[in-house]
């Protein structure tokens, strides 16, 4: 085999859409996951000539997600590296006046759907052969230190943190490596509001330095480059100086 097969859930923009084409043009063939349609058909024009099968699907519905994983396979007959990007937000307030409904929606897209990715990510990998593969985890700085008003986004990725650790232990005996990688301030839509400035522990408002998405690609990429036997259980990429290291 001289071309392996990547499955990007949220490919449609920022970190993923970043992820998808740095991978397509290290030669992987990408199944491009998203809600819209349109936006992934963007994102594969941005690596012309590159493999890529672009699936409109919701992480957080399970027949959505089996379509999504039976489509990749369909086309490709394998796959080799998930990286289980997709991720929201909630609403900057405090944590007494979200409602249900706002932390339903953080914690389905986050959590639930990066785990019903996982679920069919293994049932493919441990049947294929050659055996094995690779899952990767958008984690986040704020799964080691949360921002003030983000209890649903920070519970979801310290629980990704859970989830990585179980997959790496519960599939290494299937051939499956799991990593995170944790970003802090990437240069995405989601990012602007740190480039205008943003509320700190302290009660300040300050502007933070962001980094370019295709710095956080080219990690993604070096973690799905190792062979099997090794892996990068976590990595932090972030800008120098952004407050975290010290935040509070």
């Amino acid at each position: 085999m001289t071309k392996k097969i990547a499955l990007v859930t949220g490919a449609g923009s920022g970190v993923g859409r970043g992820v998808a084409v740095a991978l397509a043009k290290a030669g992987y063939a990408v199944a491009l996951a998203g809600r819209r349609a349109e936006a992934l058909d963007e994102t594969a024009a941005m690596a012309p000539g590159a493999d890529m099968l672009a699936v409109p699907t919701d992480v957080a519905d399970p027949d959505s997600v089996k379509a999504l994983f039976d489509a990749t396979v369909a086309k490709f007959g394998r796959l080799d590296l998930l990286f289980n990007n997709a991720g929201t937000g909630a609403p900057g307030v405090p944590m007494e006046d979200l409602t249900y409904a706002q932390w339903r929606a953080v914690v389905d897209t986050n959590l639930t759907g990066p785990f019903l990715c996982t679920q069919q990510a293994i049932r493919v990998m441990k049947a294929q052969a050659p055996r094995g593969g690779r899952i990767i985890n958008n984690g986040s700085i704020s799964a080691h230190a949360p921002r003030p008003f983000s209890a649903p986004y920070t519970a979801t990725k310290h629980a990704m943190t859970g989830l990585t650790k179980s997959t790496s232990l519960d599939c290494r005996v299937y051939d499956i490596a799991c990593g995170q990688i944790d970003i802090g301030n990437a240069d995405t839509v989601m990012a602007q509001r740190m480039k205008a400035g943003i509320l700190q522990a302290d009660g300040s408002t300050k502007v933070e330095p962001v980094i370019d998405v295709d710095q956080v690609a080219s990690a993604v990429v070096y973690m799905a480059s190792l062979p099997l036997e090794a892996n990068v259980q976590f990595m932090t990429i972030m800008a120098t100086k952004m407050p975290f290291v010290g935040r509070g």
